[in-house]
C-alpha cells in the first residue's frame, strides 16, 4: 500500500531551518498523523511523502519558495496610522508588528493608498529553506480499512535469548 490521497498516514518526523534550529520533531510530540491531501502538512512536504510505503524513509531539502510560497500567505488592510511616520512607506518595505495576544509578526507592504496599507503577513519561517528526515510507520486505507505498519519483531522467547536448547519432558 502507498500513500495516496485520502490515506490515513503516521510519521515520525524532524523537520529543521536549513543548517538550523529544529522547527518539528516526534521525537518531542510523538508520531505524527493525518489524512493525505487534506492540506494540514505542508504542502511540499505531502508532494515528497506521495507513493511511499510503510517502512519507507526519506531525507530531503524544501526551499524556502515552495515551503511557504509568499503569494499564498495572507494579506491585510491595515490603516496608514498604524505605522510609525518617522518611516517612509513604501511598496515591498518590511515592518514589524504587535499581535493582540503581544506577539510580533513581520509585514511586506503590497500597496499604498491614502489612508490605508495592504501588507502581507510574513511568518518567522517565511524565506528559509527547511530540511527535513522522515519515517512511514503507518498507512490506513479509509474505504477498506487495510493497515500497512512497521512492526518490530516480538522479544526473542527466555530459551532462545539465552541460547539454550530444552529438551522435552519424559513423562
Amino acid at each position: 500500500m502507498k500513500v495516496a490521497a485520502g490515506s490515513i498516514v503516521k510519521l515520525e518526523y524532524e523537520i529543521r531551518v536549513k543548517g538550523g534550529d529544529v522547527i518539528e520533531s516526534s521525537t518531542k510530540s510523538g508520531p505524527v498523523q493525518y489524512v493525505h491531501g487534506e492540506g494540514r502538512m505542508l504542502p511540499a512536504l505531502e508532494k515528497r511523502i506521495e507513493g511511499l510505503e510503510a517502512g519507507a524513509t526519506l531525507e530531503g531539502e524544501i526551499p524556502a519558495a515552495e515551503a511557504m510560497p509568499e503569494d499564498a500567505l495572507p494579506t491585510r488592510r491595515i490603516s496608514r496610522s498604524e505605522f510609525p511616520s518617522s518611516d517612509p512607506l513604501t511598496v515591498g518595505a518590511m515592518f514589524e508588528a504587535h499581535t493582540a495576544t503581544g506577539g510580533t509578526v513581520d509585514v511586506r507592504i503590497l500597496a499604498i493608498d491614502e489612508t490605508h496599507v495592504t501588507a502581507r503577513l510574513m511568518p518567522p519561517l517565511a524565506g528559509k529553506d527547511l530540511t527535513f528526515k522522515l519515517r512511514v510507520v503507518r498507512i490506513e486505507d479509509p474505504v477498506s480499512h487495510l493497515v500497512q505498519v512497521v512492526r518490530k519483531p516480538p522479544p526473542p522467547l527466555p530459551g532462545e535469548a539465552l541460547n539454550i536448547e530444552l529438551e522435552p519432558d519424559e513423562g
